[in-house]
């Protein structure tokens, strides 16, 4: 029973914010959702043909500071409100945050992996890289798009479009670039508390 209400624990939060009182929960999710709205809004350029932004480092760290269910509330809920508030005239596209939703939930359970050996963080942060990219960016993103935008094309067309051409390949790669800076530099910040 203990262990069925602690692996439960651990679906809803993550070890970061084991031990915390709620109103450190609550301010965990807040914050994380704001930065989500705040990357959706600002940090997007365009580098030639390629569009990078920070969405997926920011929701895997979502994913490890806060876990995997309300990771991905936060995410999801952090696209949204980040659309609304700057859409510049756009649909909304919701399988945009159900896969920032979705690489906050793959990070928080590859966060909570018993990986306790020299190098295990790293290999996290691998798993989290290769499963977010299979499941978030192609899967996903690339599919929706796929049906909605490329009809008549081949689904291998334009998949390779997409990642070279469009250069989503490259986005993905400087995300995850980042994560693999941002995480062992956060976890050393003991305030944070971000345990991996």
């Amino acid at each position: 029973m203990n262990c069925t209400k602690e692996k439960w624990k651990r679906v809803l939060f993550s070890s970061t914010l084991e031990g915390k009182n709620e109103s450190h929960k609550i301010a965990y999710i807040a914050v994380m959702t704001a930065l989500i709205v705040v990357a959706n809004m600002f940090f997007e350029f365009k580098f030639a043909e390629t569009q990078f932004s920070l969405t997926l480092v920011i929701s895997a760290l979502t994913g490890f500071m806060i876990g995997p269910l309300f990771g991905f509330a936060a995410c999801f809920l952090g696209d949204l409100v980040g659309f609304l508030y700057h859409s510049a005239g756009y649909a909304y596209l919701p399988w945009i945050g159900i896969s920032m939703g979705l690489t906050a939930t793959i990070a928080g359970l590859c966060g909570e992996l018993p990986f306790a050996f020299k190098g295990g963080k790293y290999i996290k942060l691998a798993l989290v890289s290769l499963l977010s990219f299979a499941v978030c960016t192609v899967a996903i993103n690339t599919t929706a798009f796929w049906l909605l935008y490329a009809k008549g094309v081949p689904y291998t067309t334009y998949l390779i479009s997409r990642l070279f051409v469009q250069g989503q390949i490259w986005n993905s790669l400087f995300n995850y670039a980042l994560l693999f800076i941002a995480v062992p530099a956060l976890a050393k910040v003991k305030p944070l508390g971000l345990r991996l």
